[in-house]
């Protein structure tokens, strides 16, 4: 019987809880993107445009830490390579930091002020990604500060009203995957979450790519992304993906992509979009 291969597919979201009306913009910024055969490009390359877009929470759109300051963190991987950044700041795309740390360094992650260095190293320039948006939301918490009304505990400190944007690929029976938040909002400095880390927030092997977003502390204790990916043939991708996904109690959702299967599934809204040719 003749092998017939699946289209390349790309499928992105703009994060849990990010509102399905997004997702006419996601479909342009996937209409946008030239077709190449790397499947780690086509991942990264509407990662790459939804940094660049202040309603969604990463690179230009990242919310800011307690103290106000923006830290980013960003991975990508593929079936031969993983890298990511921690905590990075004043740059204007951190998964193409990322990626450099991947492919031009001995590590595979760097983190806080030696992700910025390498970042200046590779030829990133300094760049603020504080915007309106988070600008409005220190005051907000100013505010709630001022006037005690916050939620008491430290468990406030995870609640977040957008997430992770991230991509998953396959572009010639390769998979990659690719992921950048701002974070949560509000968290303290130095917070790391389940995006930058193999396993919790993104997984690429040969059977296919899982990128998560959402509670992240939640996402990062039963390393979701890899235990998708490990079940991937035992039944179909979108039973496996929904069953991990509904255990949880918080905001939660996946996107991935097998041989010949994709699935997006949250139990909150989460916008998305999927191209194939």
């Amino acid at each position: 019987m003749a092998f017939t291969r699946m289209k390349n597919q790309i499928v992105i979201h703009g994060g849990a809880n990010s509102p399905s009306t997004l997702n006419p913009k996601l479909r342009e910024i996937l209409s946008q993107i030239d077709p190449e055969k790397d499947a780690l490009t086509m991942a990264i390359k509407p990662v790459v445009k939804m940094e660049d877009d202040p309603t969604f929470n990463a690179g230009t759109g990242s919310v800011p830490r307690i103290d106000g300051t923006i830290q980013m963190d960003a991975a990508v991987m593929s079936g031969d390579g993983f890298g990511s950044v921690i905590c990075i700041e004043n740059v204007k795309n951190p998964v193409l930091v990322a990626r450099d740390v991947r492919e031009k360094s001995p590590h595979i992650i760097l983190s806080g002020d030696g992700s910025v260095e390498f970042a200046r190293k590779m030829g990133y320039g300094y760049y603020n990604p504080e915007t309106e948006k988070s600008s409005n939301m220190m005051k907000q918490l100013k505010e709630s500060l001022k006037n005690n009304t916050l939620p008491e505990g430290f468990r406030f400190m995870i609640k977040s009203s957008d997430d992770t944007v991230g991509a998953v690929a396959r572009i010639n029976g390769k998979f990659a995957a690719a992921v950048s938040t701002g974070g949560s909002f509000p968290m303290l400095r130095g917070r790391v979450g389940d995006s930058p880390l193999i396993g919790a927030g993104i997984f690429v092997g040969k059977k296919g790519a899982v990128v998560a977003t959402g509670i992240g502390e939640e996402i990062m204790k039963n390393l979701l992304s890899f235990r998708i990916y490990e079940s991937i043939g035992t039944e179909s991708l979108s039973s496996i993906v929904q069953r991990e996904v509904d255990k949880f109690k918080v905001s939660v959702g996946i996107i991935a992509i097998s041989e010949n299967e994709y699935s997006v599934y949250a139990n909150t809204d989460m916008a998305n979009a999927m191209v194939e040719y």
